[in-house]
Parts: C-alpha cells; structure tokens; sequence
C-alpha cells in the first residue's frame, strides 16, 4: 500500500486540488499523452491548468472558478480533437 502512495504522490499532481482524472482513457491510448502531444501540459485559463506533473488532472492553482475548469476542458478537448482526432470525454461529473 505505501508503494503505490508513493508511486501515486510521484506520478499525480496531489499537492493542489483537483476532481481527479479529467478524461476517459480513450480507446487505444490515454488522454494524458495526447494531451501532452497537444502541447497542453500547463496551460492555464484563470485558476485552472493541466497540471504540469501529469497532464490528465485539471488542476486549482488558486482561486479558479467553474468557468475557468469549463473553459479549459472544452480548450483541451478542442486542441486534442485538432491534432489526433480523438474527442476526449470528462471522466468528472458536473452536478
């Protein structure tokens, strides 16, 4: 158990608040990598990035709003969908 905390604590951005994984894996490969091949690791719209440790999680640097996690989902899918084809799908539910 404590080695896979310390795998996770190596890999994922749990410093910083977030909802977790972003995206669906999509089929026959994963949203973090076509996110970094996108170009998008650290982008920030406001509060919210992609996190710059794993590109999967949206990421709270301080003070981000809804809008600012909305705006940057749709801006990854967006530039994703551009350059691989692949539409990614929010794994976070909005209630």
């Amino acid at each position: 158990m404590q080695e896979l905390m310390a795998r996770r604590k190596a890999s994922q951005p749990l410093d910083l608040p977030s909802a977790g994984s972003t995206f669906k894996r999509p089929v026959g490969g994963y949203a973090a990598a076509l996110i970094e091949q996108a170009g998008l690791k650290g982008t920030q719209i406001g509060g919210a990035a992609v996190s710059a440790k794993h590109a999967g999680f949206v990421v709270n640097l301080g003070g981000a709003t809804e809008s600012d996690v909305l705006a940057l989902i749709a801006h990854v899918q967006k530039r994703v969908l551009e350059t691989s084809g692949i539409s990614l799908e929010p794994e976070v539910v909005r209630l």
